[in-house]
């Protein structure tokens, strides 16, 4: 008597499920917000020929934070068309210019936390030097979060001039700043200490104190206010 299989080896496909349980049926019936990551981009990207949806999310979900760095041709790669891939940065790129309006809201800033949390998710994964400034009113409430500059893998030039002109556009009571460093590790380089005093010294000359300098990392982040690196002073090896 012949066995009976339940299964196959071929890729599973989402249209497999029971129309209830389907990611697009999901989507409509309980909100964007019930699907898992994969099956959010598997909506985006659709099937191959040879690769189910999920199969293609998957290899997009696997890359971390270097999928905010892919080009459209390195996408066309991953998801198999020049097609998906468009539609794929495009969305990533709405979803990053969504952050940035929430980051822009008129939220209050209480402390080192509460402005890493907005700045963190603009910051992480970029494979270049991104200096940001976030300019606050009287209460601390978030008025503007602006890019300052765009420097190099391990520098960003930043002139006091530049930030307190946006500063002053923005009537800012207060700034915190920021930048990423692309190698991971957010701890700052004597270049970045310096770099706070000046600032500082800028600040307090104009009427607009610096609060916090803040540097993103992967996963992680320092407070050179924390660390009690305001100052200009550093032990810290170049």
């Amino acid at each position: 008597m012949k066995q009976q299989v339940f299964w196959s080896h071929k890729p599973f496909s989402f249209r497999e499920l029971p129309e209830s349980y389907r990611p697009e049926t999901r989507i409509q019936r309980e909100g964007p917000q019930t699907l898992s990551d994969v099956e959010l981009v598997a909506l985006i990207v659709g099937e191959t020929k040879k690769q189910s949806a999920q199969d293609v999310a998957g290899r997009v979900i696997v890359l971390g934070d270097r999928l905010s760095q892919a080009t459209v041709g390195e996408l066309a790669g991953i998801v198999g068309s020049r097609r998906r891939a468009v539609r794929l940065a495009a969305a990533l790129e709405l979803g990053r210019r969504l952050a940035k309006r929430r980051a822009g809201a008129k939220v209050t800033v209480k402390n080192s936390e509460d402005a890493a949390e907005i700045l963190e998710p603009q910051l992480r994964g970029l494979d270049r030097e991104h200096f940001v400034a976030m300019f606050l009113n009287t209460k601390n409430r978030v008025l503007a979060v602006k890019t300052v500059s765009v420097g190099t893998l391990n520098s960003s030039s930043v002139h006091p001039r530049e930030l307190f002109k946006a500063a002053v556009a923005h009537s800012a009571a207060a700034v915190i700043v920021a930048h990423n460093h692309p190698s991971g590790d957010p701890t700052p380089s004597r270049q970045d200490i310096q770099l706070t005093k000046r600032l500082v010294d800028a600040g307090e000359l104009m009427g607009v104190p610096v609060l916090d300098h803040i540097v993103i990392g992967d996963g992680r982040w320092v407070s050179l206010k924390a660390e009690g690196l305001m100052d200009g002073e550093s032990t810290t090896p170049s």
